[in-house]
């Protein structure tokens, strides 16, 4: 059925359906921080703390390119059911989980059904949508994201102060089957599948290695493991012989899970490098503002919420103003609006110091929010525009993956070079007799991984003045980080000129 014999309320249901879908997976992301150290007090396990994270979102970049893939050639409903299936088994496993080992793994079920939904959900709403009407509906998918990152951590605090941790995951089953009856009733299929119908089984098994194995270096890299040591290089040449070997399996598929021929494509190689760069900036700033915030300047978790909520209401302004307006105006001008508004953000933020206001801080979130919203949109179109309506799967999900892996190196950059920075504070700290009122089992836990400082059992072990001085240190070493973010920025901007000049027909 052609997107414009959609009856309109079955549209609209449908369209319900799948941001609801977006909306589970995307709370579970996000609320996740606000209960870990109830689990784990209640599980133990403590050196598995940040896996219960990587193998989530490990998980689901894996999931990614391979569910965009198979949508262009199976039903997209059935694909749609069998994700959110996953999800939901995957959290009924977790909310049951008697350790953190199993919780680790039922979280990296969960991320198998997310990263399904995460690509399905756009996918379905560019089907369904004519292509002067798509940034609207990838707007929207914007939107419950900006919804999810306000409510996840307050309904996260507020679960665990009235009932069980566990109901974190059982509270995505009603959720969900209700996406799932939507999903079952409502969606058609608007576009034709490719007519061979062959699974590119070795492309999948390279391709997930080589994820799997360069994304964990750059989680572990610098922080659990020198640049240098034995497990971060094997990783390294672990995954570039997979991608050897992804190249040559690729070349031999007739349904080649990501073709090369895409990267030909001027609007394919352009939009996925310019997003690639403001995902590296943007995240880095995101994840280690709340740093900054908390410890240079000393202000409490409720308003470290209220900055970080402007970047989230920014980014979700951002995209809807672009979504609205980019049939109007064309994807390169708000790609390349995008890019200089992220990089003002950029610029007021390597200006932070002790001094720095509140609302400062605020506004230069917010102006990178509204930065990325312009360029994440934007960019989006121009990656699913510069493709046959037949590869639409494979050139959105290749957008979304490419979001991922610039957030997780951006991210594991900046960790390490926070790390290095910090390690040079604390032999300061040495030298100044400060450290000897430290621990000597803690100081080692905070110089190999400077995230540790912020566990709570690390924290108890602190005098208040001792605790104060390593705040401070920390929040000089994360200015470093913003110079990087500004770098990506600038990259980003630079990526936006080369973009093609063609925009949607009104």
């Amino acid at each position: 059925m052609p997107p414009e014999q959609l009856p309109s309320k079955r549209r609209l249901l449908l369209i319900l359906a799948t941001l609801l879908a977006l909306f589970l997976a995307a709370l579970d992301t996000l609320i996740m921080s606000a209960v870990m150290p109830t689990i784990v007090s209640d599980l133990g396990g403590l050196n598995l703390y940040s896996w219960v994270f990587s193998t989530y979102l490990l998980s689901r970049a894996v999931a990614l390119p391979v569910f965009g893939k198979l949508s262009d050639l199976f039903p997209n409903r059935t694909l749609f059911l069998v994700s959110i299936l996953i999800f939901l088994i995957g959290s009924v496993l977790a909310g049951m989980a008697r350790s953190m080992m199993a919780l680790t793994v039922f979280r990296a079920i969960q991320g198998i059904g997310a990263g399904g939904n995460f690509a399905l959900v756009y996918i379905v709403l560019a089907d369904i949508s004519e292509p002067e009407d798509r940034g609207r509906m990838m707007s929207y998918a914007s939107f419950v994201w900006g919804l999810a990152s306000v409510l996840g951590p307050s309904l996260g605090g507020f679960i665990i102060s009235w009932v069980s941790w566990r109901w974190i995951f059982y509270i995505n089953v009603p959720i969900g089957l209700l996406s799932l009856a939507g999903i079952w009733f409502f969606l058609t299929e608007t576009r034709d599948k490719h007519e061979v119908i062959e699974i590119d089984y070795a492309g999948i098994i390279t391709l997930v290695v080589a994820i799997l194995s360069f994304l964990t270096a750059f989680l572990l890299g610098g922080r659990s493991y020198r640049w240098t040591s034995l497990p971060i290089v094997g990783l390294f040449v672990l995954s570039s012989l997979a991608a050897a070997g992804f190249y040559a399996a690729e070349k031999r598929s007739n349904e080649p899970i990501l073709s090369f021929d895409f990267f030909r494509l001027r609007g394919f190689s352009t939009g996925n490098g310019l997003v690639f760069f403001s995902s590296v900036a943007i995240f880095s700033l995101s994840a280690f503002s709340p740093l900054f915030i908390q410890g240079a300047l000393g202000q409490s978790p409720f308003q470290l919420g209220i900055v970080m909520m402007f970047l989230s209401f920014g980014w979700s302004a951002g995209a809807l103003y672009c979504g609205r307006q980019s049939n109007r105006w064309g994807e390169k001008p708000f790609s390349l609006a995008g890019g200089i508004i992220l990089i003002a953000g950029c610029v007021m933020a390597v200006r932070f110091s002790t001094a720095t206001g509140l609302w400062t801080c605020a506004v230069a979130m917010g102006m990178a929010g509204v930065g990325m919203g312009f360029t994440s949109i934007a960019t989006l179109l121009v990656v699913q525009n510069s493709v046959e309506k037949t590869d639409l799967g494979v050139a959105t999900s290749s957008h979304q993956f490419t979001r991922t892996l610039g957030g997780t190196v951006g991210i594991g950059i900046c960790g390490s070079l926070v790390t290095a920075r910090f390690a040079q504070v604390a032999d300061r700290l040495n030298e100044s007799g400060l450290a000897a009122r430290i621990p000597p089992v803690v100081m080692d836990q905070i110089r190999q991984n400077f995230e540790n400082f912020f566990r709570p059992d690390v924290q108890q072990q602190l005098l208040p003045h001792v605790k104060t001085a390593l705040h401070k240190a920390i929040g000089g070493c994360v200015v470093d980080v913003f110079w990087l973010a500004l770098i990506a920025g600038v990259i980003c901007l630079i990526f936006g000129f080369f973009l093609p000049q063609k925009r949607n027909r009104p």
